[in-house]
């Protein structure tokens, strides 16, 4: 036997099916592969869509509406007695009696009260001595006086002692009328031992009771009553500056007091101040009313309607379409692309959610409502879908 060694087997040719599956395993990741991407390009331009809508403002809009030819105005009100003093004590003492409690009419120049003054009746008693003194000092100077011009013409008495004695007449004449005047301003002191009601009125306030010590003068606390006239009553009012122009005199309005709920009473304008407050912006505003009756009362709140012509070409906007920008106020306003205009606008009278608008839009223009503080002018929005109606509840009856 030969030992020559053995070659190795030739390879075997590929078999035919072996090759077709994998050929058809390679097509199925393909087509998996080119489904991905493809997928993956439509989630990112869906993606990229919703983010470009995203971008614009979805708004809601309204009109401007014509205003009506009158206005109501209503304004808080404070009223007060047409005449109103409190009533102080013009002299020391003790208050010896009142005649007078709250609520009681006077008439002008009636007693409320009478003080006791002891210490002014000793000084009118002092004051009229003096003037006693006063007058026998005068007579007997003044007679002097006269015998010694008599004897100055017989030459009797130098010219020096004749004016002396004339000096003296007229020093004790001077003396005397300052004790006449000292006990005129005692006895005007003692005649305001009774207090007297100054005008028709009713009192108020009391403020002291029998055996007070009655100090004279105006401070605080020290008012013995407080009396009022009511026959009518003032009404004031602070009247913003937009609306000063309507306001006149003879404007009427409409007063309403809570205390008379369903009750309207009717005031006239009588003054105003003719000067804004610089604090407040405001126009004080005084009405008038005929309280005859009584039925009002003095230190109470009114809510005062005037009725105030408008303006017949304004229009008026709710207030979330207004923009506060540094140069004034502004609106956005929608072409029919929708696209945002912003507009200067003037403003008129702010009436609470609404204001009027002088100048700077029409009726016929769209305005945004709500409009964000970021929205510039040339901006694209779309319109938001109109809200359903509610419905309306089913009416129910019972037979």
């Amino acid at each position: 036997m030969s030992d020559q060694p053995t070659s190795p087997p030739a390879p075997h040719a590929a078999d035919p099916r072996t090759r077709r599956y994998v050929l058809i395993l390679l097509g199925v990741a393909l087509v998996i592969a080119v489904l991905g991407i493809a997928i993956r390009l439509s989630a990112r331009n869906t993606l990229e869509k919703q983010a470009a809508g995203a971008g614009v403002a979805t708004v809601t809009t309204v009109k401007p509406r014509g205003g009506p030819g009158k206005d109501t105005l209503v304004l808080p009100g404070s009223v007060q007695a047409f005449y109103e003093a409190p009533i102080y004590a013009r002299t020391n003492g003790y208050l010896k009696v009142w005649h007078t409690d709250i609520g009681t009419p006077v008439k002008k120049g009636q007693l409320l009260a009478e003080i006791e003054t002891p210490e002014v009746d000793q000084e009118l008693r002092q004051a009229q001595a003096d003037l006693g003194t006063a007058q026998a000092n005068y007579d007997l100077a003044r007679t002097t006086n006269e015998r010694w011009k008599g004897l100055l013409a017989t030459e009797s008495v130098s010219q020096q002692d004749a004016d002396q004695r004339a000096g003296d007449a007229a020093a004790k004449a001077a003396a005397k009328q300052s004790s006449a005047a000292n006990l005129a301003r005692l006895q005007e002191l003692e005649s305001f031992k009774r207090v007297l009601a100054p005008f028709d009125g009713v009192v108020t306030q009391r403020n002291t009771d029998v055996g007070a010590l009655i100090n004279a003068g105006q401070s605080t606390g020290n008012a013995l009553f407080r009396v009022a006239d009511l026959h009518r009553l003032r009404i004031y009012v602070s009247v913003p500056q937009l609306y000063t122009s309507a306001i006149h005199q003879g404007l009427s309005a409409g007063l309403v007091f809570a205390e008379h709920p369903g009750k309207r009473y009717e005031g006239v304008v009588a003054n105003t101040s003719r000067a804004l407050d610089a604090n407040s912006r405001t126009l004080q505003v005084e009405l008038q009313i005929d309280n005859s009756l009584g039925e009002l009362l003095p230190g109470s709140y009114a809510q005062v309607y005037f009725n105030l012509a408008g303006v017949d070409d304004s229009l008026r906007i709710p207030v979330n379409t207004v923009l506060f920008r540094t140069d004034g106020l502004r609106v956005a306003i929608l072409d029919d692309q929708h696209r945002v205009h912003l507009q200067l606008i003037t403003q008129g009278r702010d009436f609470g959610t609404e204001i009027e608008v002088l100048s700077g839009i029409t009726a016929n223009d769209v305005l945004v409502a709500n409009p964000p503080d970021s929205i510039a002018d040339g901006d694209q929005v779309r319109l938001a879908p109109p809200q359903p109606a509610a419905a309306k509840p089913a009416a129910t009856g019972h037979s």
